[in-house]
């Protein structure tokens, strides 16, 4: 990234997409804002024109990331068209393929320890994903009577736990990722035992 990726005054967003791309090569703890500055052609001062210090520039790649992701969801999902399960494991590939497109901002938004409720607006984008996983499992459940319905929170949290791991697990050159099965199939394979499990989908 060059000096011509701001000359229209974006400088702002340029030091996000240097500092995605150097957390994406360095992990979320070993990149400086010395260095994304560099990336981004800028003085090693300019970027405090815009954010406080490293810990800001990190959590807005992350609530970016958010945003992105929280957009992915509800597009798959899309009301639960055309069934709920069907909509449901759309949303798997999604997570997984957020993960893949956009490594820098996944690991910002989840392996860089930001404090998500010490800041509104990243709190407001992450509760905006959360949000669209928790409507998808009251979908779900809405087949069954109320009494017998499992916490919907609960389901959400299960499903992004479990995305979470596979992405982790077999996926972005973890060591496990040489397994027989493909990320996507395990993730499948997995949500459908656990909600059935649970009765939301009949045997």
């Amino acid at each position: 990234m060059d000096r011509k990726s701001y000359h229209h005054g974006n400088l702002r967003q340029a030091l996000v997409e240097a500092t995605a791309v150097l957390v994406e090569q360095l992990g979320p703890h070993a990149f400086t804002l010395a260095e994304a500055a560099r990336r981004a052609g800028v003085s090693p001062a300019a970027p405090y024109r815009h954010f406080k210090g490293r810990d800001e520039l990190i959590e807005e790649v992350a609530r970016q990331g958010f945003l992105d992701f929280a957009t992915r969801l509800e597009v798959a999902f899309d009301e639960g068209r055309p069934r709920v399960l069907t909509a449901f494991l759309r949303m798997g590939q999604a997570y997984l393929d957020f993960a893949s497109d956009r490594p820098g901002h996944y690991m910002a938004m989840f392996e860089s320890g930001v404090s998500i409720a010490g800041n509104a607006q990243l709190a407001q984008a992450s509760e905006r994903a959360q949000g669209t996983l928790l409507r998808a499992a009251e979908a779900l459940a809405s087949r069954l009577p109320p009494d017998q319905r499992p916490p919907a929170r609960m389901v959400a949290n299960h499903v992004w736990a479990m995305s979470h791991g596979v992405v982790e697990l077999f996926s972005r050159g973890k060591p496990g990722g040489r397994s027989s099965v493909e990320p996507a199939e395990m993730l499948e394979s997995g949500v459908i035992i656990y909600l059935r499990g649970l009765g939301l989908i009949p045997e």
